[in-house]
Parts: structure tokens; sequence; C-alpha cells
């Protein structure tokens, strides 16, 4: 593309004060098209970072001690799902999560052990942390005092982006409007008391997890971040208090000129978002970011092609000119990464920087008439959506009128729908397929020990502790929840100094501000629309019109979740393809339990009852909620269990009373087809 074409673009009239052409092709020059800094990696490579948190703070301590003595240059921890809600272990809650999907944090000793032997005035480290924000950056800020580490040199970044979670993540505790004032507050706190750390890291990631677009997931996460610089300004702090501050997080696929554009172009729309909202300093424009080669994209199917797509996805993250970056492991469609899998995910990146030669070039495919194009038009078709954004209101206004969630939602359900087509190929699960299926070893945690172990130090936590002294800051924390005059996180943090934990944290502010519940919306439409000639889906619609004309009526399949993982684009794209393939579909509410799972079942009359599951919670839920039902009178009722399930698990499911499973990448016309033969044969045995 011609340069006087590419700089007419860049100087659009959106722009406060307009680049020019020289400094438009330049690194570290405003808009930062071909990066944020002026030499890139030549003398400061992209930081390696690994995601993660294994069961208890000291065996995931004891991995990220490996990690930095490997060339892991910084941390980023994963939480377990209790924590990111807002409950202690003991919590019923909890019952299924603890140490699942990431570490269990209690308490400030647990903190303090998970970088026991770190030195945190020398690590950054990176927290994966929405909901619960408050108690954990207490607890961090407070396992530093006691390193005898002071704050102003702590390095990092907190997450604190809760706006994407109403959106697809749904690790929320409170309702979207209280959720906005702690994250201002969070930001007010870090402004004035770590400066060199980055109060909040507004993440595209989970945005394309969930199915959305390219272009929805560059103008989500803007708008998001545009929302969070206004409610900065609402504290009193200007967008240069906080603009160098800010950094992003994106999700990396396997389409690799989209990436690169996509970080590219939104390098150019941060710095006229952020000129628009009054920044004057150059810093404040420049959009820094950490990068996540995508989870989705790993498949269960051949799991050592992941291998090639993380590789892949990295390397496009790299020419996109990121900050830090993690790769995923290779096992992670089937379980937490083992320590081998982790090595080669971290080694994926060394070649990159060593052997690959990447840390050399400035913006390597900068000029490829293919890379401006795209980068150009994702500007204009984002900048389209964030305009409409802004005119209902920004954000939070547009989140709370559930546009975004719809619109993921539908992406997502078509994304699924041209893979069961075969529209969209996919080595090992809808092409060239595998003769023989791979069984890699696996990481299993062992949910009963790690429960009964952070029980246990909870328990020994609360009899040693001041319980007075911890009231006492409890309901300080309150006051300040209700009367806005203390900053919550200063107040969050005495309260973790005098033995608070994690879930009284929380606990106080729901008194105030209450537990936020939505209920589920789904779609409909859009599996016929892509797979209308489709063989397979015809025969599951005939035998769905069979089944009805017989019965008098569609079979009644109930989807559900239990426990407290929030991911549902699974949940959402088999509601769209079952309602399409003659089934009555109707779905719980997120974070239920097996009794409220049997409640719905036993109250709409469910023929079926159909359990996502992706965090490795079924082994505790599923029984549960097999003997509920069969207590009350719906053994009948048939069991269908999907998701993330290890196949060694399969034959203890079935015994429990779980009649069909389904793993990752199953084609959901042949899923329906299953589950059709399943009913049938339930009228001929009778």
């Amino acid at each position: 593309m011609k340069r006087k074409a590419v700089q007419d673009q860049l100087n659009g009239s959106a722009f406060v004060e307009r680049p020019s052409w020289h400094s438009g092709l330049i690194a570290g020059k405003a808009p930062f098209l071909r990066g944020p800094y002026l030499s890139m990696y030549l003398q400061k490579p992209w930081t390696i970072r690994q995601y993660a948190g294994f069961s208890t703070a000291a065996e995931s301590n004891e991995f990220y001690k490996k990690n930095l003595a490997a060339g892991q240059t910084g941390l980023s921890v994963a939480f377990d799902l209790p924590t990111h809600r807002g409950y202690d272990s003991d919590a019923l809650e909890a019952k299924a999560d603890v140490g699942k999907a990431g570490v269990a944090v209690d308490t400030l000793e647990d903190m303090c052990a998970l970088f026991e032997g770190i030195d945190l005035s020398k690590v950054s480290v990176s927290m994966t942390m929405n909901g619960a924000v408050l108690p954990i950056m207490a607890f961090f800020i407070a396992a530093a005092k006691k390193q005898g580490v002071d704050k102003h040199l702590l390095r990092g970044t907190i997450q604190n982006d809760i706006l994407k979670e109403f959106m697809v993540r749904n690790t929320y505790i409170y309702p979207p409007e209280a959720s906005m004032e702690i994250v201002a507050q969070v930001m007010e706190y870090c402004t004035a008391h770590l400066p060199l750390f980055n109060s909040i890291s507004i993440s595209g990631y989970h945005l394309q997890e969930a199915g959305a677009s390219t272009p929805q997931e560059l103008a989500y996460t803007l708008a998001d971040g545009w929302a969070y610089v206004r409610a900065a300004q609402e504290k009193g702090l200007s967008a240069d208090d906080i603009g160098p501050r800010l950094s992003f997080f994106w999700g990396i696929s396997m389409h690799t000129a989209d990436e690169i554009a996509k970080l590219r172009a939104a390098r150019v729309l941060w710095t006229r978002i952020m000129q628009q909202l009054g920044a004057k300093n150059e810093k404040s424009w420049a959009l820094k970011t950490h990068c996540q080669t995508s989870g989705w994209s790993l498949t269960a199917q051949w799991p050592k092609n992941n291998l090639t797509r993380t590789a892949v996805e990295a390397i496009s993250a790299v020419l996109g000119g990121t900050q830090s970056l993690h790769t995923n492991a290779f096992d992670e469609a089937l379980a937490l990464p083992t320590d081998d899998s982790a090595h080669w995910a971290r080694n994926t990146q060394l070649y990159l920087g060593g052997e690959a030669g990447l840390t050399r070039p400035i913006d390597p495919l900068g000029g490829s008439e293919l890379l401006e194009q795209k980068t150009l038009s994702l500007i204009d078709q984002a900048w389209e959506i964030i305009t409409e954004i802004q005119q209902l209101g920004g954000m939070t206004q547009y989140v709370l009128a559930g546009i975004p969630k719809r619109a993921i939602l539908e992406a997502a359900a078509k994304t699924q729908a041209q893979i069961d087509a075969g529209t969209y190929p996919i080595v090992g699960v809808n092409t060239y397929l595998a003769q023989e299926r791979e069984q890699p070893e696996l990481r299993y945690i062992h949910l009963d020990e790690v429960l009964e172990s952070q029980c246990r130090r909870l328990n020994l936590h609360k009899a040693q502790r001041n319980a007075s002294l911890c009231a006492q800051s409890l309901t300080q924390l309150k006051k300040a929840a209700l009367d806005k005059k203390t900053n919550l996180l200063e107040a969050a943090v005495t309260a973790a100094l005098d033995g608070a934990t994690l879930g009284e944290i929380s606990e106080v502010l729901v008194q105030v501000f209450g537990r936020y519940q939505p209920e589920p919306t789904g779609v409909s439409g859009i599996y016929q629309a892509e797979l209308n000639k489709h063989e397979s889906f015809g025969f599951s619609v005939t035998t769905g019109l069979a089944w009805a004309k017989k019965n008098g009526r569609k079979p009644k399949i109930l989807l559900a979740k239990m426990g407290q993982d929030g991911h549902d684009r699974g949940l959402y794209a088999v509601a769209a393809a079952l309602s399409d393939q003659g089934f009555e579909v109707r779905m719980t509410p997120l974070f239920q339990t097996p009794e409220q799972v049997g409640l719905y079942v036993q109250k709409w009359g469910a023929d079926l009852v159909s359990v996502s599951s992706m965090t490795n919670g079924h082994g505790a839920l599923i029984p549960d909620l097999c003997q509920w039902l069969k207590k009350h009178g719906l053994g009948h009722v048939k069991v269908i269990l999907g998701g993330i399930i290890p196949e060694k698990d399969y034959k203890s499911m079935k015994e429990q009373g779980v009649d069909l499973i389904f793993g990752p990448g199953t084609d959901l016309t042949v899923a329906a087809q299953d589950i059709y033969r399943l009913l049938n044969q339930d009228i001929k045995n009778d």
C-alpha cells in the first residue's frame, strides 16, 4: 500500500494531535504503529512469563523457583476459582474447586508462602485477579512488608479488569457499578503508593477465548480501557497520572496476519483514545502489552500438535511487538501442565529470542501490503464499534445492556458451527485425523489432600490470630465501603495484616454491595444458518421432529454449570447447537450446587441434564448430583457430562450414573444424534 495512503488514515480526524509521517513509521513515536519503544527488543527482550499456580502455595512456590532458575524473567500467578470468587477454601461453594485451576490463597500466610525465597523487590509479578482484587492486592502488599520490601519497589501487574468479567470470564463478585468503584480505588492507591506497579491490565485475551472476533476483541478491550481511565478521572486522577502504568493483555490465535495487525492497530487506537482523554505525556499514549498464546486453539486430539500451534502464535506476538509473553503448554486442553510440558512451552520463547534472532529487527513485517491493509482495516472496524459504545454512555452501560456478551456468543456459536461443518479446519479434529489417540502423562491434583491441607491451615490461622483486632479491622473496611472516605485497598491492607481471610474481606463487601448473579441468555438460529445443508445436521433435525411427533413435545435438556467455573463458551455453543437440532433447551445460572441443579431438573421436568466441566471439578460434583436425582425419584433423568474430562475418569463417572460423556472437540451434530439414540433407547426399553 502507498505510504501516503497509510499516513492519511493514521492522520484521521479522530486524532486530537496528528502525528507526522516521519514519527508514524518509527517505533517509540506516536502513534506507535511499529512498537512502543524506539529500540524494541534490541536492548530489552520481551519478558518471558509462565502463568502458573497449582494446588497449594508451597507447591506453586517450588514451581516458580524452578522456572526462574531456567530463564523465566517474571512470574504470572494463577489463582484457583474459589479465590477468584471471594471464597475461603472451607466454604461450601468452594468444595470442588480448591487448588484445581490455580493456587488457593486464603490468608496472608498463603501469600507469603507463595513467594517464600523470592525477592519481591527484584521480580516482576503479574497476578490474574479481578473479583477478589482487594484481598489479593492487600495480601501481596502485606507479604512484601513481611519480607522487608518497601511497597514503592514492587513491580508487576494486577489485572483488575472487571468489565470483561461481566462479558465473558464471569469471575465477578459484586455488581458492575460497585465493581467499577473498586477498580478506581485500586488505581488510586497504586498511583499514590506503588509507582512501579501496573494497577490494571486490560484484557482482550478472555474475550478472544470466549469467541470474540478480532475487531470485537480490539474494540471491547480498548473501550474497557477508556472506561477505566474515566473512572480514575472521577477520583481526581488525570489521564497522565495513570496512563504510563496501564498495560494490556491480548490473546494470540492461529490467524497470524490478523494477530500481528491487531497489536499494531491497538497501539494506534490507544494513542487516539488517550489524546481524547486529555493525556499530554507520550508515555500515556503508548500501549504496552502482555500476550498469551491461545488456550482455545489447543486440542485434546493429537495434543503434541499444540507445540506447533503455540510456536506459531508466539511468533505472531513477537512480530506484533509484545512486551511480555506466556506460551501455553501442549497438554492444557487435557489438564494443568506438567513440569515437562511447561518446560517445552517456556523454551519456545528462548528459541525465538535466541536461535531465531527475533530480538534484532524492529517491526520486521512493517511495510508489507497485506499487513498494512489489515492494520488499517482493523483500525476502522474497531473504531466504529468504539464510537457506538461511547454514544451509548460508555462500556459500563454497554455491558449492562448485554450487547457485547450477546455479540461474542453469536461469534462463538458461528465458529463452532463452522468447525462442525468442516469449513473451519483444525488439524486432528476435523481434518487430517490421527489413527491413534495420544495419551500424554497428565498432572493430577489430589483434591481431597489439597482441600484438607488448606482447611487445616485456615483453621490454624484463625485460632492463632487476634480475633478482636481482626473483627475491628473488618468493621473499618465495611465503614470505608459505606462512607467512601477511606480507600478500600488501604483498609484491606490493614485487615490483611490483622489476620482477616480472603473470604472475610470479600464477605464484608458483599454485605454492602451484594453478590451479582445474572440470568443466562442464549442464541439460536446460528447452527441452522451454517449447517442447513449439512447431512449430519439434517439427520439430527429429522430425528428430533420424529421424537417430538411421537411424544407430543420436544425433548427437554437442562444445561448446567456447577462449582465456581465461569467458562461458559462451551455451554452456550451447546445450547445454540441443540436448540437448532430439535431440543427444548434451558440453562441454569452459573455457579450452581448439585442440589440447586437437581431442583431445576425437578421443577422443569427435564428429560436430560448436561453438565459442563472445564476445571476438573466433576469428580466431586457429578456424584452428588446423581445421588440427589436418585434420592428424589429422578433416576430416570439422563445425565450428560461434557468438557475437559480425562479419559481415565470416564469409567468412574459412568459408574456414578453418567450416561454420556463428550470431550473437547466433539462435533455437536454427532452429539445430538447420540443424545437422541439415548432417548430412543429408553423408549424401546419401556
